[in-house]
């Protein structure tokens, strides 16, 4: 039980950064749909710098994961469609609800219990993808 402890001082220091930057908040969510704010563009932006320069640092300082692995980004055959399709359909349930998986969560814990409805619809979507995964096109 001690070994998770950090994982979830971790989470509750990402929430916090979160709720402070204003990175759950809809309004903000709403103005970067429709491209009248840099804000989010700025938090997006900078997370994907830090974890793409902290991934080739970790690369070349050979840094092990905690089940003792070397870090690798497996390659991905024919994802271009997918991952588009994919980030096509996330956006649009992002935009419609005003937030994305992990804000959810944070969301809910600041007290704004209708997203309750969402967390249900996304485990709702998830369940119905483990059910209809070998249907669809990979």
């Amino acid at each position: 039980m001690n070994k998770y402890i950090k994982f979830f001082l971790v989470g509750l220091f990402f929430g916090i950064v979160l709720v402070k930057s204003e990175a759950v908040s809809w309004y903000r969510i709403f103005e970067m749909f429709k491209f009248q704010s840099f804000h989010m563009y700025g938090i997006i932006g900078s997370a994907v710098t830090t974890g793409i320069i902290l991934l080739l640092i970790s690369k070349k300082m050979k840094l092990k994961t905690i089940e003792d692995q070397y870090l690798k980004v497996p390659k991905k055959a024919n994802g271009f469609r997918r991952y588009v399709l994919g980030g096509i359909i996330f956006g649009l349930g992002w935009a419609l609800c005003g937030a994305c998986p992990g804000p959810m969560y944070i969301l809910f814990g600041t007290g704004v219990f209708s997203i309750l409805i969402v967390i249900a619809a996304a485990i709702f979507g998830t369940y119905m993808y483990g059910v209809l995964k070998d249907k669809l096109p990979h």
